[in-house]
């Protein structure tokens, strides 16, 4: 009897102890963190854009990803995600321009006024060989890969206190908001005003007390960070077709598996397609929203700005450093 139970008991202890040798984690996958940082206020579409990177991923590799969204600069200062990417502690966020252009001259065309001109040339463009080109650049020399173009909206001037403005020679004296960048401040002085850094989240209360008397974003993010609350005045320039990389850290991309990229890659572009329909919905509609908030909604001598912001391009530093021919060949682009 002893035996008999010696005999059924065996397999049993056996394979008890095997199951206690075996690592519980075993089969199980980590999923990989990709921490997301951005400036956007939630009520931005390229910060709802990031919910839609995230669902795809859950959706196309279910437990393969841990996706985190930092908004309204809670994670990494605006412009400091280059640098935190670059080093490995980001793993993604979304850049403009002029935070390539710091390292990567090729993108400082891209800061400058009235070169592209509107949203179709601009995914053209970025889709397309010149794209292509600087995208390399910027992985090459910032460790960073880019994923897909984002429409930020086309850029015009909102004044804190309503003036007539006709010529860049009427905003001589204005302090116009803009980004800490070389890029940045250039633009709002070839525009004829006096361009005054100041990062995005100080913007609504400058705006309140005076600080500054205009800021220049396109008008969805006017809206959604409520700027128009404490302005009285659009002035339609449509200065700056602007946009945002969705972007990787080269690190965090290397490491993953090709499957894995393929899938982070496709739900980039879906982001960036979101957002780019939405954005461009209700740059449709805006202005009459806008005119229901009280502002006054005028249209300048759009062909005077434009020359004088070409002019003063041409005779800068910044065109020094643009490739040869990069700008004729963004022009050329249909």
């Amino acid at each position: 009897m002893f035996r008999f139970f010696s005999f059924l008991l065996g397999p049993a202890i056996f394979c008890w102890v095997w199951l206690a040798l075996v690592p519980l984690h075993v089969g199980a996958q980590t999923p990989t963190t990709l921490r997301i940082s951005s400036a956007a206020v939630p009520q931005d579409w390229h910060a709802k854009m990031w919910t839609v990177f995230k669902d795809q991923l859950q959706t196309t590799a279910p437990g393969e990803f841990d996706v985190k969204i930092y908004l309204n600069s809670s994670l990494f200062k605006q412009a400091a995600e280059a640098a935190a990417m670059a080093r490995g502690n980001l793993e993604l966020s979304t850049l403009s321009p002029a935070d390539l252009s710091r390292q990567v001259p090729y993108f400082s065309v891209f800061t400058a006024g009235y070169v592209l001109r509107d949203l179709a040339h601009q995914q053209k463009v970025f889709n397309g060989p010149i794209g292509e080109e600087g995208f390399k650049q910027v992985s090459e020399r910032m460790g960073i890969k880019i994923l897909a173009t984002a429409y930020l909206g086309t850029r015009q001037l909102v004044l804190r206190q309503a003036r007539e403005v006709k010529t860049p020679a009427d905003l001589k004296g204005l302090k116009l908001r803009m980004p800490a960048s070389k890029e940045w401040l250039f633009l709002g002085d070839a525009l004829g005003a006096t361009a005054t850094p100041l990062s995005f989240a100080e913007v609504y209360m400058a705006l309140k007390t005076g600080t500054i008397d205009a800021q220049d974003n396109p008008l969805p993010t006017v809206r959604a960070a409520r700027f128009h609350e404490v302005s009285q005045q659009v002035v339609l320039t449509g200065h700056l077709v602007d946009a945002l990389f969705i972007a990787i850290s080269q690190k965090t991309w290397d490491a993953l598996t090709p499957t894995q990229r393929q899938k982070v890659q496709q739900a980039a572009q879906a982001a960036a397609l979101f957002n780019n329909e939405q954005r461009l919905a209700e740059e449709k509609n805006i202005l009459d929203y806008m005119k229901q908030q009280g502002l006054r909604i005028t249209t300048p001598d759009v062909a005077a700005f434009k020359q004088q912001v070409t002019q003063r391009y041409q005779t800068s530093e910044l065109a020094a450093s643009w490739p040869t021919g990069l700008l004729a060949r963004i022009e050329a682009v249909r």
